[in-house]
C-alpha cells in the first residue's frame, strides 16, 4: 500500500495538471473568438486581440505550472508563428485596417537570439569555466581565509562570497557550489545548535540577493534591462546598473548577517574551515583565470571602451571554445530552460509593441491620470508575491511588458519618482527580494533539502530580509532616478 500512494500522489498531480491545462486553452480560446468591441479599446485589430489572448494563456500557464515555464515560453513563441506573423498558417491569417499587421516571423524567432540572451550565455559559459578549472574552489579558500575562525565572522564570509559569486555565476549554481563548501564545517559544529541553521540560511539569501548586482547575476534583471534599453529607448550599461546595484548589494548582505544571527545566534565561537576541492595547475587555469579578468573588466568600462556588455559576454564563449577549455559536452550543462524563459518574455514584449497593441493600450487607457507612487507600490507588492510563488523569471516576463507600455503612457509624470528606471528596475529587485518559501527560488529549494532548515526558519528571515531590500532598494532608485543617473 506505501509503495502505491506516491504512484496515486503523482497520478493525481499529473490529472490536476492535464484538467488545469484544458481550463487554459479553453479560457485562451475563448478571449480569441470574442469581438473585439468586447475589451473596450478603440481600434483593437484581430491581430492585437490574439496578442491578449498569447498573453493570458502565458499568464495563467506561468501561475499554474501546468505545462513547465519554459514549455510555456516555447508554446508562446510558436503560437506567434504560427498565428500573427507573415508565415503564419493560411486560414490565420487576413487582410485590411480591422485585421491588423502581421509580425515577421524572423523578428518573433530572433528573440531567441537576442543579444541579452548572448549575455546570459556567456555568464553560464563562464561559469562553467571556473568550476571545471576548479576556480571556483580557488577563490572560495583564499576569499574565506581573511575572516578567520571565529563563528560570526565565518558566517560574514560565507555571505559576502555567496553574494560575490551570485553576481557572474547563476545563483542556483552558487547555492549548490557553496552549501558542499559548508558540509566539513557543518561536521565541526554542535548538531542541536542553531550555528548550522544560521549558515545553511546565509546561502540562499547571499545567492538571491547578490543577483542584483549585475545585469547577467539573474534573469529578472535582464528582462528589465532589455525593456529598458531596447523597448523604451534607454542607455542603460552593465557599469552603470552596477554601480547603482552594487553598494545596495553589499548593504543588504551586511544587515542580512545581523538578521540571521538575531534569529539563530551561534553557540560555538569558533569554526576550523577547511574547504574541498580539485583546483587544476597549468594553462586552463590561466585561460580561465585572465579571460575572468578581462570579461569582468570590459562589462564595467563599458562605456570606456564602447563595446556593449552582449558583445562582451562574447569574449569567454569564443576564447574557450578555442582553446579546449569548454567542449560540446560542457554545453549541455549550460540552464537552457532559463534562455527559452527568457525568450519567451521578450516574445510577449515583441507582440505588444509589434502589433501596435502597447499603442492602442496608451490612448485607450489614461494611464497618464494614474497616480506614479501608487503604480510603483501596486507593481513592487504583486512581483513580491508572485515572485514567492512562481519562479521570478516568469513574473517578470508577465509584468515587465506591461510596466514598460504603463511608463511609455505616462510619460514624464513619472519624474515625480524618479523616472522610468525606477518601476522596471523596481520589478528586478522586487523578484530577486522574494525569498520566504522553499519554493521561492531554487537556493532556498536547496537550502531546504538538507534537511537543517524548516519552513519557518526561512519565513523569518526571507520576509524581514525581502522587506528591507524592498525598502532600500525603491529609496535608492527613486534617489537615482531623480538626479537622472540613468537618463
Amino acid at each position: 500500500m506505501s509503495e502505491e500512494n506516491p504512484n496515486q500522489l503523482n497520478n493525481h498531480i499529473e490529472m490536476k495538471k492535464v484538467w488545469e491545462l484544458i481550463a487554459i486553452v479553453i479560457i485562451t480560446a475563448v478571449i480569441w473568438n470574442l469581438p473585439t468591441a468586447f475589451f473596450g479599446i478603440d481600434g483593437l485589430t484581430v491581430v492585437q486581440q490574439r496578442v491578449i489572448a498569447i498573453f493570458v494563456f502565458a499568464t495563467l500557464s506561468w501561475l499554474t505550472e501546468a505545462i513547465p515555464s519554459w514549455a510555456t515560453s516555447l508554446a508562446i513563441i510558436t503560437i506567434m508563428c504560427l498565428t500573427i506573423s507573415n508565415n503564419a498558417i493560411v486560414f490565420f491569417k487576413g487582410e485590411g485596417e480591422q485585421f491588423g499587421e502581421l509580425l515577421a516571423s524572423k523578428d518573433i524567432m530572433a528573440t531567441f537570439a537576442n543579444p541579452v540572451i548572448m549575455l546570459f550565455l556567456g555568464g553560464f559559459i563562464l561559469a562553467i569555466a571556473a568550476t571545471k578549472s576548479g576556480l571556483d574552489v580557488l577563490l572560495a579558500k583564499n576569499l574565506i581565509r581573511p575572516f578567520g575562525h571565529k563563528s560570526e565572522n565565518v558566517l560574514l564570509g560565507f555571505l559576502l562570497i555567496t553574494g560575490v559569486f551570485s553576481m557572474f555565476v547563476s545563483n542556483t549554481a552558487t547555492a549548490a557550489m557553496m552549501l558542499t563548501f559548508l558540509t566539513p564545517v557543518f561536521a565541526a559544529l554542535p548538531a542541536n545548535g542553531k550555528g548550522r541553521i544560521a549558515l545553511t540560511m546565509s546561502i540562499p539569501v547571499a545567492a538571491n540577493i547578490g543577483g542584483m548586482a549585475t545585469p547577467i547575476g539573474t534573469p529578472p534583471n535582464a528582462i528589465a534591462l532589455q525593456a529598458l534599453n531596447q523597448q523604451l529607448g534607454m542607455n542603460v550599461s552593465f557599469g552603470q546598473w552596477m554601480a547603482v546595484m552594487f553598494p545596495l548589494v553589499v548593504l543588504i548582505l551586511f544587515l542580512s548577517w545581523r538578521i540571521i544571527l538575531h534569529f539563530f545566534p551561534f553557540t560555538q565561537k569558533t569554526i576550523e574551515l577547511k574547504i574541498e576541492g580539485e583546483i587544476a595547475h597549468g594553462w586552463r587555469m590561466w585561460v580561465v583565470s585572465g579571460t575572468f579578468v578581462v570579461t569582468i573588466l570590459m562589462w564595467l568600462f563599458d562605456r570606456v571602451t564602447h563595446v556593449d556588455a552582449n558583445t562582451v559576454a562574447m569574449i569567454p564563449m569564443g576564447v574557450f571554445a578555442l582553446t579546449g577549455v569548454i567542449t560540446g559536452k560542457d554545453l549541455q550543462k549550460i540552464d537552457w530552460s532559463v534562455i527559452w524563459m527568457v525568450a519567451g518574455g521578450f516574445a510577449l514584449g515583441l507582440g505588444m509593441n509589434g502589433s501596435g497593441l502597447a499603442d492602442r493600450a496608451i490612448e485607450s487607457i489614461p494611464f497618464g491620470q494614474f497616480s506614479p507612487v501608487a503604480i510603483l507600490l501596486i507593481s513592487g507588492v504583486i512581483c513580491y508575491f508572485l515572485s514567492n510563488f512562481i519562479s521570478n523569471t516568469a513574473t517578470a516576463a508577465l509584468l515587465v511588458p506591461i510596466l514598460a507600455v504603463v511608463c511609455t503612457g505616462m510619460g514624464d509624470k513619472l519624474g515625480s519618482i524618479g523616472g522610468t528606471s525606477t518601476v522596471i528596475i523596481g520589478i528586478a529587485l522586487a523578484a530577486s527580494s522574494a525569498m520566504c518559501l522553499p519554493i521561492s527560488t531554487p537556493p532556498n529549494a536547496i537550502a531546504y533539502s538538507t534537511g537543517l532548515v524548516k519552513q519557518n526558519d526561512m519565513l523569518k528571515v526571507g520576509l524581514t530580509v525581502g522587506i528591507i531590500s524592498m525598502v532600500l532598494g525603491y529609496g535608492l532608485l527613486y534617489f537615482i532616478g531623480k538626479i537622472g543617473f540613468f537618463a
